[in-house]
């Protein structure tokens, strides 16, 4: 396992990003074009779309069918869960959250964008920024995601399409200078996921608008700078496996494996175990590919420390310099997932990275107002999809980064204790301050 040669890490270039936007603004549309257009899906699948197309008495293929696969979906004509579509360019791959768009799959947005790089905001060029435009931009905000596309669909179905855009341009640029973004965050693109306007490249029928095709800039936006600080950050590396072949080969084998969640780790780095606080050094970086001078976010490795340290699943090897303090009692924001209410002192299970510990809410702080970008006070539940903020006791400490300094190592999960199934998604620290403008009374 260790005796062949170091070699460098070697990551690929990949967006991860999200669709979000209102009912019927053709997502669906949007995303079977990007698969389309960028050659992502096979001939069986074209031709069956096409088959289904006339039947319906299209006389164009309707790629939505592309993507609404769930029987559900292609009754209703609507997308109601969250898939995720993988395509690529010779120049970038891509990982896209295709997220519903109706008021009460909030919560699915919330799953989708809270990885994401990037979101494709999408509005009906008839409508404009409508109340489920602001909910979503506010959200997104929340979850923290750097970039934003608005992407105005179906501009070739209004008649001034010059000042259909400029006008929502300039609305939802002021929406989204409240909620923080700056305008370089912020792309606005007029397409036609239709007719493919503007998608894959630039189309003669929008001679108003001079920038980048959406595939164009989906190519070159950046995304070195990972706007969570999982780069900008010291070493956080939580134990997910205590690796003890116990071999004739490897007989003193330890090896704590898991994923870097933040900074980067070399042999010869000093680092610290938490919450224990002990000190070490780590000798290795293995992989089942051999060792590696280094390992940087996302990598999945095993690190050797040189001395033996008592270290088991949930604890987190992190660099000193900047090691986060273990908590036990902190402020949370959540959006609940749970058809039933949230209520104070309701027992749960928080799951923070790969430690799992009982856990009591305290308080319920607020309520988010996504609408007017405000909070109400004291609120006696959080029901399905409402997002407030919260405090939490564990029983046993977390280590974990501020969301707004760390999306990774600072979201967690809220799961129900008897069946299991997941009640909240949390971010760690007062995040909803960052999006309000004002309280109410």
């Amino acid at each position: 396992m260790h005796e062949r040669s170091p070699r460098s890490e070697h990551q690929p270039d990949l967006l991860r990003l999200a669709t979000a936007g209102s009912v019927d603004d053709g997502k669906s549309t949007l995303v079977g074009r990007l698969l389309y257009d960028t050659k992502s899906v096979l001939a069986d699948q074209i031709d069956a779309v096409t088959r289904a197309s006339v039947d319906k008495g299209l006389s164009t293929p309707d790629l939505s069918l592309l993507v609404d696969g769930l029987r559900a979906e292609r009754e209703q004509g609507i997308t109601i869960d969250v898939a995720y579509r993988y395509f690529a360019t010779p120049t970038r791959s891509f990982v896209l959250a295709d997220t519903p768009g109706h008021v009460q799959y909030t919560r699915n947005t919330v799953s989708g964008a809270s990885t994401a790089q990037l979101v494709i905001l999408l509005v009906d060029a008839r409508k404009g920024v409508i109340e489920q435009t602001r909910r979503h931009a506010a959200v997104l905000a929340l979850l923290g995601v750097p970039k934003l596309v608005l992407a105005v669909n179906k501009i070739d179905l209004v008649e001034d399409p010059a000042t259909v855009f400029a006008q929502i341009s300039a609305e939802f640029n002021s929406l989204t200078s409240t909620l923080g973004w700056s305008t370089e965050d912020v792309t606005e693109i007029p397409v036609s996921a239709l007719h493919g306007d503007n998608v894959a490249s630039r189309s003669e029928n929008t001679p108003y608008y001079t920038g980048p095709s959406l595939i164009e800039h989906l190519e070159s936006v950046p995304v070195d700078a990972d706007s969570a600080g999982r780069h900008s950050l010291g070493l956080r590396f939580p134990v997910q496996y205590v690796i003890r072949p116990r071999t004739a080969e490897y007989p003193d084998y330890r090896g704590y494996a898991g994923q870097v969640a933040a900074g980067s780790v070399s042999p010869g780095d000093e680092v610290v175990v938490l919450p224990s606080g002990i000190r070490t050094t780590v000798e290795r970086v293995d992989t089942p590919d051999g060792e590696l001078d280094s390992a940087q976010v996302g990598r999945s490795v095993t690190l050797i420390l040189a001395d033996e340290v008592d270290i088991s699943r949930g604890d987190t090897i992190a660099s000193p310099a900047d090691a986060p303090e273990p908590i036990g009692e902190f402020d949370a924001t959540v959006c609940w997932l749970a058809e039933k209410g949230l209520r104070p002192g309701a027992r749960v299970l928080l799951k923070h990275g790969t430690k799992t510990t009982q856990a009591i809410v305290g308080t319920l702080v607020d309520r988010f107002d996504e609408q007017n970008l405000s909070s109400d006070p004291d609120p006696e539940t959080l029901e399905l999809n409402d997002i407030g903020r919260i405090s939490i006791r564990v029983a046993e400490p977390i280590v974990a980064d501020d969301y707004a300094v760390n999306r990774h190592t600072g979201s967690f999960l809220l799961i129900d204790p008897a069946g299991g199934n997941t009640l909240a998604a949390g971010l760690v620290g007062d995040v909803l301050s960052s999006v309000e403008v004002g309280k109410s009374a």
